[in-house]
């Protein structure tokens, strides 16, 4: 990727590199091509997942508003919770593809509250006084770090942030 992005920039092309994935996987045929596409989706929503929570959203935090943050938090864990599913599943399983479209719903509906709506969590962070240019470094340097560890052992199920335990 040449030339610095910020935060938002960096951000905004994940969310475009995963609408392309869920895309592929509509238009997929064969139970391989299908299940590959969707760990890649998964990987991919992990990561963008993980950049947010770990270096994103703290750093607004006190600076947008912060019931739009929570929802965006538990928006994420809502999601975390079919990727796990996903992950755990294969493409024969009765709710594969069911899950990975309710996957694409949820995941379009956060995008449109983070970054298209009127007041949406990118309009707040661009207006507040937030360096996105150091922002997004952090970010893409912690990007990578986490390809890396996807693509040599692997990334642990996501971790949901808000859900409690249950048992």
């Amino acid at each position: 990727m040449a030339g610095k992005q910020d935060a938002l920039k960096l951000l905004a092309a994940d969310h475009r590199e995963v609408e392309e994935l869920f895309e592929k996987f509509e238009k997929a045929s064969g139970d391989g091509r299908k299940e590959k596409i969707a760990k890649e989706i998964c990987t991919e929503l992990k990561i963008h997942a993980m950049i947010e929570e770990e270096i994103f959203y703290p750093a607004i935090r006190g600076k947008i508003d912060e019931g739009d943050l929570d929802e965006a938090y538990v928006e994420h864990d809502s999601a975390k919770v079919l990727i796990n599913e996903i992950e755990a599943g294969s493409p024969d399983d009765h709710f594969y593809d069911a899950k990975v479209k309710v996957l694409q719903e949820e995941i379009e509906h956060h995008v449109k509250e983070e970054e298209k709506m009127h007041g949406s969590i990118f309009q707040q962070s661009r207006a507040a006084d937030i360096d996105l240019e150091a922002l997004g470094e952090q970010m893409a340097a912690r990007k990578a770090e986490l390809m890396r560890i996807a693509e040599s052992q692997g990334l642990p199920p996501a971790e949901p942030a808000t859900l409690s335990e249950t048992h």
